[in-house]
């Protein structure tokens, strides 16, 4: 039997050979043979494969699959099994009306998105060996590294407006140039995104912040138009001063600045995230100069921009501490309490990733990334750690039950400020942190009242 000259996992091609086997057409489809022939590793880790099985055939072949949706794609394990189809009209600029399944693949690769995104391997039902269709000159587009709509370009994103910022994701992810009637076809219908679901813009925005560089992604973005109606908050960042490189601009630097934090960190979102939101607080505050209390606005700005692109609670807390907490400043007259206070300040659990974004800002300001003293203060943050120095309250030799019985009160208020009162003076000084000293200090205080 042969077989591609890429390395397909033992699942995708089980499931080949499973439709083969019974006389069906099956081939590998979509980005997964896109980015084997190009570099021999898929970006995805799911295998996309074409066949002309009805899904409820599918799904009697495959025990355990799911019918995933109503365009016939059935997932069976680590592989997505769709038949071959026809679209329709696509009345909302998103997804098709109706579709219709046909037996043809060469009918299935000319409704899809992009040249290189068409071309299949496999075979069909009864034929004896396996080979490549590729009706749109993908192959070729590949080898000239070029990124083109398939027919029509216009046509093409009227169609599903996510594949105008799916251009741009997949030219920056893989390296390819957009041909010049399809970059052409992006700025003209670069209006269309706003039909878009915002949770399929989030989904395409958390991919992006994978390539390598991810400014990539979103310098294409802006040079197509794309930007202010995806991401005005990122947009307007573009022609805002930014002094510390002479020539580049606020955008320029928070793009920089990302780049950075997936250098430093490339499998950390949530880092990457801060980066990229960072300074976004610093157009409604610039005054004369100044970006006062840009950190706050920034803050906001990024729990209402993730929010709305369907990030989760956890997600935008996360990236807005970040950002709350990224104008920090270290000298190194800070005593090992001052160390602390700042600890217990950003979060024992933030601390790490913010040392991290200064770094990246750092360098996106054309600075040496430890500028600031910040391996000076990761290690003295290492040496408190090491030292098993209370933190939070739940580090206390004493919990409220103990306070309660000490003191001889009925809970309110007032115990929750006790315990904060007493992580306080174990902060300054962690040799308190005992029972005895701290019930003591417990009964002092209730007394005062």
């Amino acid at each position: 039997m042969s077989r591609p000259s890429f390395p397909v996992p033992p699942e995708a091609m089980g499931a080949l050979e499973r439709l083969w086997s019974e006389c069906h057409a099956g081939y590998l489809v979509g980005g997964g043979v896109r980015d084997a022939l190009l570099s021999g590793t898929p970006h995805d880790p799911v295998w996309d494969l074409a066949t002309d099985a009805h899904p409820e055939v599918v799904l009697a072949l495959f025990p355990g699959s799911t019918y995933e949706n109503r365009f016939g794609t059935v997932l069976a394990g680590g592989v997505e099994i769709t038949t071959f189809r026809r679209d329709h009209s696509y009345g909302d600029h998103r997804r098709p009306d109706t579709v219709t399944f046909t037996d043809s693949v060469e009918e299935d690769l000319a409704r899809r998105d992009f040249t290189v995104n068409a071309i299949a391997w496999g075979k069909a039902a009864h034929a004896e060996e396996a080979g490549w269709v590729d009706p749109t000159g993908g192959r070729a587009d590949l080898a000239a590294r070029l990124l083109r709509a398939v027919g029509d370009p216009a046509l093409r994103f009227s169609e599903d407006a996510l594949r105008l910022v799916r251009a741009a994701r997949i030219a920056a992810q893989v390296g390819l140039t957009i041909e010049r009637d399809t970059e052409a076809a992006m700025t003209a219908r670069a209006g269309d995104v706003t039909y878009l679901a915002r949770e399929r813009i989030g989904r395409e925005l958390r991919r992006m912040l994978d390539v390598v560089p991810p400014s990539a992604a979103f310098r294409i973005l802006e040079r197509t138009g794309l930007l202010a109606p995806l991401f005005p908050e990122l947009a307007a960042q573009r022609g805002v001063p930014q002094a510390k490189i002479p020539g580049q601009d606020l955008w320029d630097h928070s793009l920089g600045t990302l780049d950075a934090a997936a250098a430093l960190a490339p499998d950390d979102r949530m880092g990457k995230l801060a980066a990229l939101l960072h300074d976004t607080g610093k157009p409604e505050t610039a005054a004369d100069g100044h970006f006062l209390g840009h950190e706050e606005a920034g803050a906001r700005i990024a729990q209402s921009f993730l929010t709305h692109l369907g990030f989760g609670g956890p997600d935008v807390r996360h990236v807005s501490r970040l950002i709350r907490h990224h104008m920090w400043s270290y000298v190194p007259a800070w005593g090992d309490s001052a160390v602390r206070r700042f600890m217990r300040r950003v979060g024992p659990d933030l601390v790490d990733e913010l040392l991290r974004l200064r770094e990246a800002d750092n360098v996106g300001s054309g600075q040496p990334p430890g500028e600031g003293g910040v391996a000076e203060l990761r290690e003295r943050i290492a040496e408190q750690r090491r030292r098993g120095v209370p933190l939070d309250v739940a580090d206390l030799a004493v919990d409220g039950h103990a306070v309660l019985a000490a003191v001889g009160r009925e809970p309110g208020p007032w115990l929750g400020r006790t315990l904060e009162r007493l992580l306080e003076s174990v902060i300054s000084d962690p040799q308190r942190n005992t029972p005895e000293r701290l019930l003591t200090d417990a009964r002092a205080w209730a007394a005062e009242r």
